[in-house]
């Protein structure tokens, strides 16, 4: 059974960071590509930052330059610094992996992430 699981999430002041944490288990497979989405309050579920296994990233327009996602495929693990935030970043974050492209992939149980003073 393939599990995603993720860590650090938290409250934080407007201009601060976080670094999320995502390790996956139970693949015997490795991930086309990994990454992170998040849902804000009254919101579509939107794309975040993802990384293909060649370690090709892409951001999402709203993040570029604040976020950095990196991903360890020896270890299974997905991690986003988040950098500069503000209370538009507010939001559930989720890990995906991907196997096949084009598919859904699986998901984490998601991490919440409120910015604020």
């Amino acid at each position: 059974q393939v599990r995603l699981v993720e860590s650090g999430g938290g409250l934080v002041q407007p201009g601060g960071s976080l670094r999320l944490s995502c390790v996956a288990s139970g693949n015997t497979f490795r991930f086309h590509a990994m990454g992170w989405y998040r849902r804000a309050p009254g919101k579509q579920r939107e794309l975040v930052a993802r990384m293909t296994s060649a370690g090709t990233p892409n951001y999402a327009d709203s993040v570029k330059g604040r976020f950095t996602i990196s991903r360890d495929n020896a270890k299974n693990t997905v991690d986003l610094q988040m950098n500069s935030l503000n209370s538009d970043d507010t939001a559930v974050y989720y890990c995906n992996g991907v196997r096949f492209p084009g598919t859904s992939g699986y998901w984490g149980q998601g991490t919440q992430v409120t910015v604020s003073s």
